[in-house]
């Protein structure tokens, strides 16, 4: 089993324990007091060069500097999350610290990012906690941040070498009166928010690369669906499959994986993934993985567990196809974000009134405050911003972001679907349990867009022939 904070030895080496509560502590024997802190080598400064992201979180930083004259600003990295008693959750930089110096997988928690203003502008430092002095108990003792317990810290030198920027130890940071923070003040976090609207060369790269390797999971699952039958919560198998994709080439997940088969796929955001993966059914798979840059992909496919489609799914995922090509015909430089969604919504309508669901016209439906009922069958949107979250820019302004124009540099989703509940008595018998969504990643360009995702089978045809190939 693994240790915990409260399996470090006490420091002290009388047997007598001290008043706190440290019944798991063994005392340290002398011995090893007078010697633990000796015959350690010598651990020089490495001074990387910059990390390629420097530049352009210099100028995200000059951006936010000069909306915010004269004021200090505070970013914090954030701290570690109690998962249960003495461990915790895998730390991950807030987005706005990561975007904003460019210190992703590897940052440290506790860190703040400061801007002091000055009279040109601001002076930006990095506040982290630096390495201890191994005559310090913290480095044998401490088993939250001591580097016999966690591994090596970089030295302050390091991280300004490898950021490109200044860096200070964490205890000479002080929080004052006046400080605006960037999780707590709304203008601060919108701003910041916005900022990420559109994405710079960096981030379209690290978007590319997201989708990569997202698509290699895909592929894993695909290939993995006999054993994946096989294991009687089939839905956790298509997660592991993922997470070790995720995990080897990656940080990790963007997001929980919503690995939903059979009625489970109408559940918009099942994670808990404890189902039987049935020939017959249908599984719904939502996953990203999250590049160590912290930059994610977020896609969806539909697959047939069986490898082929009944009439009735094909036909539910053609419509959903049909929507999500309409929506990425309408996604064009200079029309406002939620035409996208107008488009796929007027594909949804329509079919599922051909098919006898709807109780008004498509055009009634359609209708912005007397409509709807339509959305019965797909209640979620058609897009989002993506990027270093999930749900980036999510504190944006809804002129900014809904009623905002598609720009070259802008990554979103593209991800209709269609839903009808195992209860659902609006819909025929046969339709009951089937859910179906695709979705991809979009990358606007000043010619149009670009699906990212495109290399992932999408089309029924091409679904099954991906199964044919890779489930053997």
């Amino acid at each position: 089993m693994s240790t915990s904070e409260s399996d470090t030895i006490a420091e002290t080496s009388t047997e007598t324990p001290p008043a706190e509560n440290t019944n798991r502590k063994q005392p340290f024997p002398q011995g090893f007091l007078d010697t633990i802190s000796t015959g350690w080598a010598e651990r020089p400064e490495q001074s990387p060069p910059p990390r390629a992201q420097a530049a352009f979180t210099a100028a995200r930083r000059a951006a936010v500097s000069a909306a915010f004259p004269g004021e200090r600003l505070v970013f914090p990295a954030g701290s570690l999350k109690q998962r249960s008693n003495d461990t915790d959750y895998p730390f991950r930089a807030h987005s706005a610290f990561a975007h904003l110096t460019g210190w992703a997988s590897d940052s440290l928690p506790d860190s703040v990012l400061v801007f002091e203003p000055t009279a040109s502008g601001h002076d930006v430092t990095l506040h982290l906690r630096d390495r201890a002095d191994r005559t310090t108990t913290e480095f044998y003792a401490d088993a939250t941040v001591g580097e016999f317990w966690i591994g090596p810290r970089p030295a302050l030198g390091d991280v300004a070498s490898d950021l490109g920027i200044t860096t200070a130890h964490l205890d000479g940071f002080a929080a004052a009166d006046g400080d605006r923070v960037g999780d707590e003040d709304e203008e601060l976090a919108r701003f910041v928010s916005e900022l990420r609207l559109v994405k710079d060369a960096y981030e379209i790269e690290q978007m590319r690369l997201a989708v990569e390797v997202t698509a290699r999971g895909f592929d894993d699952i695909v290939a993995d669906l006999p054993r994946i039958i096989a294991t009687p919560r089939g839905e956790r198998a298509v997660e592991g499959v993922f997470h070790h994709r995720a995990r080897t080439e990656g940080n990790g997940e963007g997001y929980d994986t919503i690995a939903a088969s059979g009625p489970h796929a109408c559940y918009l955001h099942w994670t808990r993934n404890d189902g039987a993966v049935v020939p017959g059914d249908l599984i719904l798979v939502d996953a990203g993985v999250e590049v160590d840059s912290l930059y994610t992909a977020d896609i969806t496919r539909t697959l047939p567990v069986s490898g082929t489609f009944t009439e009735v799914q094909r036909k539910i995922y053609e419509a959903v196809r049909e929507a999500a090509d309409a929506a990425f015909a309408a996604a064009v430089p200079g029309v406002k974000f939620r035409t996208v969604h107008e488009a796929a919504m007027r594909v949804i309508a329509t079919r599922v009134a051909e098919w006898g669901l709807l109780p008004v016209s498509v055009d009634e439906a359609l209708e912005a405050d007397r409509g709807g009922q339509h959305r019965r069958y797909m209640v979620h949107g058609t897009s989002h911003h993506l990027g270093i979250d999930v749900h980036d820019c999510a504190q944006a302004r809804r002129d900014m972001y809904y009623d905002g124009i598609l720009e070259p540099g802008m990554v979103f989703t593209i991800e209709p679907g269609l839903y009808f509940q195992i209860d659902d008595l609006t819909v025929p018998e046969e339709y009951r349990g089937i859910g179906a969504r695709i979705e991809d990643d979009i990358l606007m360009t000043a010619d149009g867009p670009e699906n990212l995702s495109a290399g992932i089978p999408r089309t029924a045809d091409e679904v099954e022939a991906w199964i044919a190939r890779l489930a053997h």
